[in-house]
């Protein structure tokens, strides 16, 4: 990799600025993915989130993945994982006491982030009149699989049923086999990643209220959807191909049908690579790399759209003794060398040993008093002036309870 490209050194420490919400409060009253990930982010971007959990937990405590498959509540890695830079406290949101400690912390907050079922929302009095009235400043995420509003509200749903309804399952797997779904509850991170870059405009708009008139509510109810999220992140192709080239589009298995040959996902010596040369000038250095190939000059095979379209399995056959002569690796090279769009189909275990990411040391490393050491994903993007932090790991249950309801 070029010099140009690599990532330019973070300041010093002493010349680094504050995290852009340090002195923001946030409160979540979330479990799993979609609140606890929302709140994560705002947690590294210098936020004081307080993570409200009921007496046994949130359920990521209980699904894991555990070291050694050991279950134990407090070494699970999804919840180490989407709860980092937080501190912890249960309350019984069952009970009216309850209830009340929550608002009480909706009092001091300038953030609330939940993804609670729905049936719970109204009786604790977290829906958007109630909240406005007692917490006119308050910004509220609501994360949900289908919105707060609407013929689905009322709804439960997880990834799977989100996906079906944002149109993903749609188009991904194969025709003669089941539709699938994204997977890792991806649907949830998505969701939580644009409700907290949502949460930080309405905090900026609040900012500008209150300077501007002299103490105006600046409070806002935000309401996320999962399926809208991932229909607009991932699906949204499909309308416009639909409206101006007819084509509704379908399963097609291991490649992406309504692009141009090559795209598709293909196996070889090691694994499996993904390889994409829409531009003319990519595919002919494409060629070229496989020795422009006397098939080439068969006029069947200059019709890039009728490949993909009409007989991709057929056009695929031609490329795939190539790379089923070289491993993942080699590919990569080579196809970076020719500036061809590839990459390769990692495993977890290469994943965790790519040098490009060790390069970025985008893996952190953290101390639990629990679970011990263990290492996860970075941020996503580095902020020079004043990068990510997680100044503490995932809370263990209860831990702040005297701290913040008792102190």
């Amino acid at each position: 990799m070029s010099d140009d490209l690599t990532t330019p050194p973070l300041l010093p420490e002493s010349e680094r600025l504050p995290g852009p919400l340090e002195g923001v409060r946030v409160i979540e009253w979330g479990a799993m993915v979609s609140a606890p990930f929302c709140a994560k982010v705002l947690a590294e971007f210098g936020a004081d989130v307080i993570k409200v959990e009921p007496p046994e937990g949130d359920a990521a405590r209980r699904v894991g993945p555990f070291p050694d498959g050991q279950r134990h509540a407090e070494r699970s890695g999804l919840f180490l994982f989407a709860n980092l830079g937080k501190r912890g406290v249960t309350l019984d949101t069952n009970t009216r006491d309850g209830i009340e400690r929550l608002h009480d912390l909706l009092n001091d907050a300038d953030m609330f982030v939940e993804n609670q079922p729905f049936p719970a929302l109204e009786p604790a009095g977290i829906d958007s009149t109630t909240l406005r009235r007692r917490h006119p400043n308050l910004i509220t995420v609501s994360l949900s699989a289908y919105g707060r509003t609407g013929d689905y509200r009322e709804y439960a749903g997880y990834d799977l049923q989100v996906n079906a309804l944002s149109g993903m399952s749609f188009g991904t797997g194969h025709s003669h086999r089941e539709p699938l779904t994204t997977p890792d509850r991806q649907a949830g991170y998505l969701a939580g990643l644009g409700g907290a870059y949502a949460a930080i405009v309405a905090l900026l708009a609040r900012e500008s209220n209150l300077a501007g008139d002299g103490g105006a509510d600046g409070g806002q109810y935000i309401d996320v959807a999962d399926s809208g999220v991932i229909s607009t992140l991932l699906t949204g192709y499909h309308l416009p191909t639909f409206i101006y080239r007819g084509i509704a589009g379908s399963r097609s298995g291991n490649r992406m049908r309504l692009g141009l040959f090559p795209n598709c996902v293909l196996p070889c010596r090691d694994g499996y690579v993904c390889i994409d040369a829409p531009q003319m000038e990519q595919y002919q250095r494409f060629l070229s790399l496989l020795g422009d190939p006397d098939w080439t000059e068969n006029p069947r095979y200059r019709d890039r759209r009728a490949m993909s379209d009409r007989y991709p399995v057929e056009a695929e056959n031609l490329i795939a003794p190539w790379f089923m002569e070289h491993d993942k690796a080699e590919i990569l090279q080579l196809c970076l060398q020719n500036r061809i769009p590839c990459a390769p189909v990692l495993t977890m275990d290469e994943a965790l040993e790519m040098p490009h990411l060790h390069q970025r040391d985008w893996f952190v490393g953290s101390e639990h008093p629990e679970a011990g050491g263990y290492r996860y994903p970075g941020a996503p993007v580095r902020l020079h002036g004043s990068p990510c932090r997680v100044v503490r790991p995932a809370p263990l249950l209860g831990q702040h309870n005297a701290d913040v309801l008792d102190g």
